[in-house]
């Protein structure tokens, strides 16, 4: 036989083009439409519905950025439908090709109960089946014309990212607004072409099964009359019946499929139209629920659930009523999908508490899967917050994206810094959008890792990033699918149901040991410092706002803010967000960052000075210090407030050769006249911390244009070229601080150097002009390591400065949280810090030995999605730390994060708790959440090793019990002596600790 495949799938695809898809509405008349635009932000349902609009017609512009339209289409179903399927078609001006990108609609029907969604793949409302004609169709579309960023070509700075710089004009031009016959029959028609046609495109050409699809096709379009398709549709579909019911083979790959939206909480659109997104995905969701028995649907971030219940209870009356038939699903557990690098050891925790308790108070439901499809890489501390958190899965996506190393498993165990396992699971199907098409469910086939002892995998199926969530198109491919020849068998289930299955057939899965590490996007530990600084600040605040507040309920009786808390805990968790606190979202998400977090500063401070106030007293006089942190500070104890005892005297003399040295007991260092340390001294090891002939404290400027995903992403090869920023304006001395001022391109730079005990302090004030530029702060030392220490959740996380594998090279820009520790045998050196995240270490070997250089990333300056990135002023501080073991490093760590508090007042605060080996860091003390007025204490064994403390507290409890991080009773009695907990901890072991208050 002659090779005519070309020739027929040729055929295939224009047929399908041209006649049988355009023939799915045979019939259609216009509808009246009419428009009120809605002056400023989006307005009540009952106000837009209440407007008087005036009218338009297709062809017209509308849609100014940002804007909402509300549309009302009216017409009247001709008599001579009756019988017949009738959909109003409901086409805003969209672009097929970017669902969840551009004008997107809500439909309602006069009385105000939503009817679906509008999207570029979904603008059918059904308007009856088997009508009689004549029936009156008013519908209204409350339409955002929300403007295209992400657009083609990609990456193109854009000032349409905020309302206060897109104007005015009009985006959209209104398209087809009809009534329409809907022929189901070429509907189906089109659907079982398509699987057949995408079957066959992806089996062997040697396959019999190829053949068999693209000879039955061939058939199906030999029975289509061209000039009458709807007359002809069934015959064709007769002629692929049989090869379209052919059972798979029993050795298919088995997928899951999962109904879902990925909609991102925030990124190329601000937080408040996320809000209209989930509820058009949701309202949309419950219909197509509503019409196939078979389909599921899961949702994560229990914030956009909240946001449904709170701006639109009439969708959520329907998802309520869909979550209690067990097919709309609430997944994840946590309150947003939140970035997992970044968010401190408390906020990791407190994602999981918020978000699995909102869920288990609506409707019951304790998950035990972690879904996070599109996060950027996952910190080694997690699977430890997830079990302590009541749940054992994770699913993720985003390892697919790493551009240098393919990772090598899609089931597996994820073991993090403590020991923990987690089953993982990555869909192999390489998308959270997955649409149902061969190409997809062959891919996740063959890509999968695990075969020959496993054949189970997740296709989480629906558009996605800005919602719209799955087709009746997509459902209706996997009804096809369920059991097909040649394909993967597909079967709509619930992420419990699919892991379920996947654990059974997978006794023992391979581990992978440590971070899940993205090779990719490592620039968003560094855009947006702004940003960066508000999330750190808060976490801190919020620590200190427990603190203080605790220890002035059970001191002082003053009433614990439990409300005001919780709301601001659930602001910063959203915060936190994978595209907000990594900086890759508009502008107009990072301005309203902004000034949320000074709102957020400003509350917490006024809990804390209000708590701290009832402490100190009225009487007496004198200056208390509170000190916050996990360790004694000038001779107060961690968690309380005394009289600070005297600190080591610094002194500050000019140096020989220019500049000035700085030294106390501790240390010795000099700063030359270049405004760079050329040694730190450590005097009690008698050791030098820089690298001899190099200088630290040294600004490093790098161009930063990466090859795509600009506020995402920087390229290895920014490495290529570097200047050293050593010219100065002014070095100075101020009393005991050294003042460096520098100028380069259109920036200003002011750093302060001071000696603070064994550290020297460096406070850097940026005023940044640059773009497309990345700023480094450089620190060679005098160090031979061949890994390094950088602090994560619940302890740190060992990283090669080596680069012996591609792995390890692709690691040129990592994450820390307060520090970075280096060391050899008995001497270290700590770099830490207040608000960065972004770094490197690398390794040289000299004549003298090796060099491992120490860099924090300060800022870039990329143009995409915000042109205007971290212009202007920003102040960063750091802290050099010789010869400081891990231990240092740690409580160093916590003091430039919690600087002490000085108030006035005579009455020294005993804390509530304490704990008699360093080892141990407490990281929470707070009434628990059920206002109970029970004590909550939470800590941790810090420095890898085993440890045994005995915690003490300062009030009589009746009970104390071990819980999760919801506060709930673990297994096991703590043991107990008087008001003393005698503690034994694996490294990094996390535990807390519930205190029932006794009268006693």
């Amino acid at each position: 036989m002659h090779d005519d495949r070309t020739l027929v799938e040729a055929r295939l695809k224009r047929v399908l083009d041209e006649r049988i898809r355009p023939a799915v509405y045979p019939e259609s008349v216009p509808l009246e439409v009419s428009v009120w635009h809605a002056p400023g932000e989006p307005v009540p349902v009952a106000e837009g519905l209440a407007a008087t609009p005036e009218p338009i017609a297709a062809g017209a512009a509308w849609g100014a950025p940002w804007g909402t339209s509300w549309f009302t289409v009216t017409g009247t179903v001709p008599r001579e439908w009756a019988g017949r399927t009738v959909e109003a078609l409901l086409d805003l001006g969209f672009d097929e090709s970017m669902p969840g990108f551009q004008c997107e609609g809500l439909v309602y029907r006069p009385d105000g109960s939503p009817v679906k969604g509008l999207n570029p793949r979904n603008h059918w409302v059904r308007v009856g089946s088997l009508v009689e004609g004549g029936e009156q169709v008013r519908l209204h579309i409350e339409a955002a014309s929300n403007p295209v960023i992400l657009c083609h070509p990609r990456f193109q700075p854009t000032h349409l990212g905020d309302k206060e710089t897109a104007g005015s004009d009009p985006l959209y031009t209104l398209a087809r607004m009809d009534l329409a016959v809907f022929d189901e029959t070429v509907w189906q028609l089109v659907l079982d072409l398509e699987v057949a046609g995408e079957l066959m495109a992806e089996l062997p050409v040697e396959s019999a099964r190829r053949w068999e699809l693209l000879r039955a096709a061939e058939r199906a379009l030999d029975a289509v009359d061209l000039q009458d398709v709807n007359g002809t549709a069934q015959a064709a579909r007769d002629r692929l019946a049989e090869v379209l019911s052919s059972p798979a083979v029993p050795s298919a790959h088995r997928i899951s499929a999962v109904g879902h939206a990925h909609i991102d909480s925030a990124w190329l659109w601000p937080l408040r139209e996320t809000v209209r997104k989930v509820a058009r995905t949701a309202a949309n969701m419950t219909a197509l629920l509503e019409d196939d028995p078979d389909f599921v649907f899961a949702m994560s971030q229990a914030q956009q659930w909240a946001w449904i219940k709170e701006h639109r209870p009439e969708v959520w009356a329907k998802v309520t009523k869909a979550v209690a038939t067990g097919r709309f699903v609430p997944s994840g557990g946590m309150w947003v999908e939140s970035d997992t690098n970044m968010p401190g050891s408390e906020a990791m925790a407190r994602q999981f508490v918020h978000g699995k308790r909102f869920f288990i108070d609506e409707f019951g439901v304790d998950n035990e899967e972690v879904w996070l499809p599109d996060t950027f890489g996952f910190a080694a501390g997690l699977p430890q917050i997830i079990k302590a958190a009541g749940s054992k899965r994770l699913l993720t996506q985003k390892i697919s994206w790493s551009q240098t190393n393919t990772f090598p498993h899609h089931t597996f165990l994820w073991e993090g810094i403590d020991g923990t396992r987690i089953f993982t699971h990555f869909p192999p199907v390489d998308t959270y959008n997955c649409s149902m098409q061969g190409r997809e469910l062959a891919h996740a086939a063959r890509n999968f890792k695990d075969k020959g002892v496993a054949r189970h995998s997740l296709a989480p199926t629906g558009w996605g990033d800005g919602g719209g969530g799955t087709t009746r198109e997509m459902v209706a491919k996997a009804a096809r699918v369920r059991d097909l020849e040649g394909s993967p068998t597909v079967t709509w289930e619930t992420p419990a149901d699919f892991f379920a299955k996947a654990e059974a057939e997978y006794a023992h899965p391979p581990v992978w040991i440590g971070e899940l590490y993205l090779e990719l996007h490592r620039a968003t530990l560094t855009s947006q410092a702004k940003t960066k600084q508000g999330n750190r600040r808060s976490e801190m605040l919020l620590r200190e706002a427990e603190l203080w507040a605790a220890t002035a309920a059970v001191r002082a009786g003053a009433p614990y803010p439990y409300a005001q808390l919780d709301r601001i805990w659930k602001t910063v968790l959203l915060h936190q967000f994978h595209d907000i606190l990594p900086g890759s979202s508009i502008a107009w998400v990072h301005r309203e960052a902004r000034r949320t977090y000074e709102e957020v500063a400003r509350e917490l401070n006024a809990v804390i000075d209000a708590a701290q106030r009832a402490l100190a007293g009225s009487q007496g006089d004198g200056t208390l210090l509170f000190n916050a942190a996990p360790h004694a500070r000038h001779g107060v104890p961690a968690g309380g407030a005394g009289r600070p005892s005297p600190t080591y005297a610094s002194r500050a003399r000019v140096r020989d050769g220019g500049g000035y040295v700085l030294e106390n007991d501790l240390l010795r260092v000099e700063i030359d006249d270049r405004g760079l340390v050329v040694s730190a001294y450590d005097r009690s090891a008698g050791r030098e911390t820089v690298a001899p002939g190099r200088a630290a404290n040294l600004l490093q400027l790098h161009p930063d244009f990466p090859n795509k995903w600009d506020a995402w992403d920087v390229d290895e090869f920014y490495r290529n070229t570097v200047t050293d920023l050593v010219d100065c304006d002014e070095v100075s001395l101020d009393g005991e601080t050294v003042r460096v001022r520098r100028s380069f391109g259109r920036s200003r730079v002011t750093q302060l150097l001071t000696l603070a005990g064994g550290r020297l302090d460096i406070v850097t004030e940026v005023d940044w002009h640059e773009t497309e530029k990345f700023l480094k702060l450089a620190f060679p030392l005098d160090v031979h390591a061949d890994r390094y220490a950088s602090e994560s959740q619940y302890g740190h996380t060992f990283r090669p400065t080596h680069t012996n594998t591609s792995w390890e090279a692709a690691k040129f820009e990592a994450c820390n949280h307060r520090f970075v520790h280096v060391e050899e045998p008995g001497w270290g050196v700590a770099l830490v810090n207040d608000s960065t995240y972004g770094h490197d270490v690398t390794r040289t070997v000299e004549a003298h030995g090796t060099t491992t250089t120490v860099r924090v990333s300060l800022l870039r300056a990329p143009r995409f999605p915000d042109p205007e990135t971290d212009q202007g002023v920003h102040t960063f501080r750091h802290a050099l730390v010789p010869g400081a073991a891990i231990g240092d490093a740690v409580r160093e760590g916590w003091f430039v994060n919690l600087p002490e508090r000085l108030v006035p007042g005579g009455a020294e605060v005993e804390p509530l708790v304490t704990v008699d080996d360093d080892t141990v860091v407490v990281t929470a003390v707070k009434l628990a959440d059920d206002e109970s007025g029970d004590v909550v204490v939470r800590f941790h064994e810090s420095r890898g090793g085993r440890a045994r403390a005995t915690l003490t507290t300062a009030f009589p409890f009746a009970d104390v019990v071990a819980t999760d991080l919801l506060e709930r009773p673990l297994p096991g009695e703590p043991r107990r002596d008087g008001n003393a907990v005698s503690l034994t901890l694996r490294p990094f072991e996390l535990v807390t600790l519930r205190f029932s208050r006794s009268a006693g």
